[in-house]
């Protein structure tokens, strides 16, 4: 790729960014471009419960603005796992970044089932939805009808018989022959190939 993408790397609700599902991801993105992770404030301060979005958003900005000057102008992406990924769209609206990776997005609330899909329809940024086939935040179907209706340019990759962790069900992977290593692989070859297509809104 012409210049070395940075990647802002954003934590799901339950987990901070040292868990061990954020630094598997942390060290695969790095073989793609630089890689900055951080914690919202109440993962910070040991709470459970997420702050509420202005507060998760604010925090996302500041963690941006450090990342864009560790960037020097090389192409910005934010990534996030679940929540994360939610609030980087959010933010997204607001700040130009080259594109938004979300692994796992969390179409639906799990508390009250409303859908969130009014950022995805404001969104102009290019966007890569990476959902597990099994995930019960994110049908595929009701997927599919909001990226009909988006102006952002959309690609989805599906990770058959993966949950919202995009952790493959041992059933999939006996079926399949391939393994969890296999299918993070494919994730990975997906965020590469995002990163590297031009797109006119980036």
């Amino acid at each position: 790729m012409a210049s070395r993408p940075f990647f802002l790397l954003a934590h799901g609700a339950g987990a901070p960014s040292s868990s061990g599902w954020m630094v598997a991801w942390r060290e695969r993105l790095a073989t793609l471009g630089d890689v900055v992770a951080f914690d919202y404030p109440y993962m910070r301060a040991g709470r459970k419960t997420p702050d509420k979005l202005p507060a998760l958003m604010a925090a996302h900005r500041e963690a941006l603005a450090g990342a864009r000057a560790r960037a020097g102008g090389r192409p910005l992406f934010l990534v996030g796992k679940s929540m994360g990924g939610r609030v980087g769209c959010h933010v997204a609206l607001e700040d130009a970044v080259a594109g938004v990776v979300c692994l796992g997005y969390p179409l639906q609330s799990g508390a009250s089932g409303a859908l969130r899909d009014e950022v995805l329809l404001a969104l102009r940024t290019p966007i890569l939805f990476v959902q597990g086939s099994r995930d019960a935040l994110c049908s595929l179907d009701k997927l599919a009808a909001v990226r009909a209706r988006m102006t952002a340019p959309s690609t989805l990759l599906v990770v058959e018989g993966g949950n919202h962790s995009l952790e493959v069900s041992a059933a999939e992977r006996k079926a399949s022959g391939r393994t969890q290593a296999d299918s993070d692989a494919r994730v990975l070859d997906a965020i590469r190939a995002f990163v590297e297509t031009p797109s006119p809104a980036r």
